[in-house]
């Protein structure tokens, strides 16, 4: 019994470091993706998986399945996005599972992590400009869960007279100081 809190410690933080997608698929896929290199060499390139991540810009349906176009954002080892700075790349990866991808589900700046088999360049439209696309076929997906704004307003204690008294509406007389959001 007195093992028990430490196993699930452990199991805790072996979870915790649990890569997006499966292990297998990220021991077998390239992680660093050049689309400078797709672009110059498609066809040695042809048929390789990839794990990619990106911001979607637009997801439909077509006659071939679920279509995402998406800004491309490296991922680390394990499939977590590095950084979500804005790139100038742009992806298509297609979707041909037995469910489609609802394009309200997998709307405009949610963020997923795709292992994609790399199949072609495809010229499309960015607006008025022509664009060449890495074209990925999608083998296993992960869509990133929205984070949602904390409601800060919450959080404020009432005006001035009462400054120092920061007023909880769960509990107004008990105020712990290790849970004080204007602490951080």
């Amino acid at each position: 019994m007195k093992r028990l809190p430490l196993i699930i410690l452990i199991c805790l933080i072996a979870s915790s470091c649990a890569p997006v997608l499966r292990e297998q698929t990220m021991q077998k896929a390239i992680l660093d993706v050049h689309f400078s290199e797709l672009k110059q060499n498609p066809i040695l390139n042809k048929g390789r998986l990839f794990v990619i991540g990106g911001i979607i810009a637009k997801t439909t349906i077509t006659k071939e399945g679920s279509l995402i176009e998406a800004i491309y954002v490296p991922v680390n080892s394990r499939g977590y996005l590095k950084d979500v700075t804005a790139t100038n790349e742009r992806f298509l990866a297609l979707y041909r599972g037995e469910e489609l991808l609802d394009p309200l589900v997998y709307q405009e700046k949610r963020e997923v992590t795709i292992a994609g088999e790399f199949i072609e360049m495809r010229r499309g439209r960015i607006g008025e400009m022509e664009y060449s696309y890495p074209f990925f076929e999608i083998k296993e997906i992960y869509l990133w869960p929205e984070e949602r704004e904390i409601n800060r307003r919450y959080y404020m204690g009432p005006p001035y007279p009462f400054l120092f008294y920061r007023y909880r509406p769960y509990d107004p007389w008990y105020d712990p100081w290790w849970y004080d959001p204007w602490r951080r």
